[in-house]
Parts: C-alpha cells; structure tokens; sequence
C-alpha cells in the first residue's frame, strides 16, 4: 500500500506540472514586435504597456516629445532613470569596444536612410566627413539629471534600447514573484526558469541570414537563466544600382556602411541590454577582432555567421555559445 501511495502521489506532481499553463501577452512596440510568456494565470497587458510607454518617453527617437529628442534639438531636459542606466552601459561598452560601440552615429545613420530622420540627397565624402565631426560619445557628459552635448550631435540608444526594454519586463515580471518566463522584444531575449507547459528549458533560433526574406534557423539552443540578442544586415540593407549591398550598421569611425562578410551575430550573456549592445558593436569589428576581444570577456557566449571567400555561409561558436 505505501509503495502505491508513493506511486500515486509521484504520477500526481508530474501530472500537476503537465496541466500548467502559461500566459503569453503579445503585440507591437519600438517598430517590432514583442511577446511576453510566463507561469501564472495574472494577465501583466496594463503593466507592460506602462513600462513600454515610459521608454519611449525617455529613449525613442521616433516619437518627437520623448526625452531624447529634445536632447536632439538641443533643449534642456531632465533625464529619467531609464536613460541614465542605458547612458551610463553605454559608456562603459564605448570604452571597452574602443568606439566600436557609439551611441552619437545617429546623424550619420539617418544621412544614410537607416534612422528616424530624413537621409541626406547626393550624400557624398565631404558631406560624411562633416557629419562625422558631430560622433563621438565622448564628448558627451551627465552630471546628475542633465546632459551635455554638442550641438550637432544626434543621440541614438536603439542598438541597445530594445535589450534595456527586455530587461525591465524581466525585472519586472521577477518582483511578481514570476519565477519562469521568457520576454521576446524584437528577437532580442531573456528567460528565466523552464516553459512548464513543456516541462522543459526554453527553445530559441538563430536565424540563417536569408536575403531573399524567407525564414529558416540556423541553430536552436535552450536559454535558462540568460540573456541572447542578435545583430544582422540580412533584413535591413540597400542596394545600389550596381547590386552592391550597405549594411544599416554605420561604422563609427569610417562614417561608411560596415564593410565585413559578417552577416549575424548572436550574443548570450547575463542581461539582454549589455547583450544587444555588444551584437552592435561586433557587427563593425569584424571576425579577427571579435575573436580577440573574447579572450578577455569569457562572459560573452558568441556565435558568428558569415560568408566565406567562396560566398558560402559558414558559422563559429566561440566561448561555448551553446550547440544545437
């Protein structure tokens, strides 16, 4: 009889674990899509709509009254500290890339068309050359609630403002005592705990880099406990009338569209925001220097697709980026 006590008492747990469920709240934000999924039957829709309203009031610089736009028209704004926390890990990425990472190429992004502002007509090296005179974070200062800039210097935090917005729903969703969840913004990810509908870790992609826009993965992997973002030119490029591709990442120092055969790289790491940043950055250092750079940041789990010298796709996984 205790044996089948035991017996009945296990098969219930398990079935107790199959028969939960999840919420999962989705829809649009920052451009892009998000969806929130996670164990407990209290719909967070009001919550995160509140918080996704505050970022954009602090850091879209698509919505001409958020914090950040004012900056950009040289008025004088207190800063939130929403815009702090991402101003100051940008700081800190900026010196460790060594300018690979820089928030101020937003004039020089949308002169190329990529940016929330008008491109330039006829753009030219002269033209580049001026506007890159404006670059430069280090030229930018916070004392307290206020910064300082130049005057020309255009503010962009989107290369790393989707990885802050996963985190604060992450951050948010752990004070509800909300111990396993996953929150997509974008692509850009974090998750905590396993999927108990599946009684199992959470499943992700990386997507091959298909220009064609067709959609397939190049590798699942199971995130717990992590952070992953991922940065690409195979959704947002031109091409000239030559056929010759420009990325949508300019590269801080040259002003130019990264020239490198790196079509994707995903970044896993302890939060999303440092992870998103850090794709950015690598997508203009190119193969040799990302390979470098990761010797001394172990905390940084990389994987690379690129186009050999054949034009075939290959991938590298460095710093044990987890394999299919």
């Amino acid at each position: 009889m205790k044996q089948i006590t035991i017996i009945l008492t296990v098969l219930l747990l398990i079935s107790c674990k199959t028969d939960r469920k999840n919420t999962k709240i989705s829809g649009n934000v920052f451009g892009t899509f998000y969806e929130v999924t996670y164990s407990s039957d209290i719909n967070y829709e009001k919550q995160l709509d509140s918080l996704f309203y505050v970022i954009n009031k602090s850091l879209s610089t698509y919505q001409t009254n958020s914090d950040i736009s004012k900056l950009n028209r040289n008025e004088v704004v207190e800063v939130d500290a929403h815009f702090k926390r991402v101003y100051e890990i940008s700081k800190v990425i900026h010196k460790e890339t060594e300018g690979a990472f820089d928030p101020t190429i937003g004039a020089v992004v949308n002169a190329w068309d990529f940016g929330p502002e008008g491109k330039i007509v006829n753009l030219d090296s002269l033209k580049i050359d001026s506007l890159m005179l404006t670059v430069g974070f280090d030229k930018v200062r916070r004392t307290h609630n206020t910064i300082t800039k130049p005057k020309g210097t255009f503010l962009d935090f989107n290369a790393i403002a989707k990885g802050y917005a996963v985190d604060v729903i992450a951050k948010f969703l752990e004070t509800e005592n909300t111990k396993n969840y996953i929150v997509n913004i974008g692509g850009e990810l974090s998750a905590k705990g396993i999927n108990v509908e599946k009684n199992s870790g959470w499943t992700v992609g990386v997507e091959n880099p298909n220009f064609d826009g067709t959609r397939s993965l190049s590798r699942t992997l199971v995130l717990t406990n992590e952070a992953m973002a991922t940065s690409g030119t195979y959704r947002k490029f031109k091409t000239d009338k030559d056929g010759n591709r420009y990325a949508h990442i300019i590269d801080p120092k040259t002003g130019y569209p990264s020239k490198t055969n790196l079509l994707s790289i995903s970044v896993i790491t302890t939060d999303c925001m440092t992870a998103d940043a850090y794709a950015t950055a690598f997508k203009t250092m190119g193969i040799e220097k990302v390979k470098t750079f990761l010797k001394s940041h172990s905390e940084l789990k990389v994987f690379l697709i690129f186009e050999n010298e054949k034009k075939a796709l290959e991938t590298l996984s460095l710093n044990g980026f987890p394999e299919n």
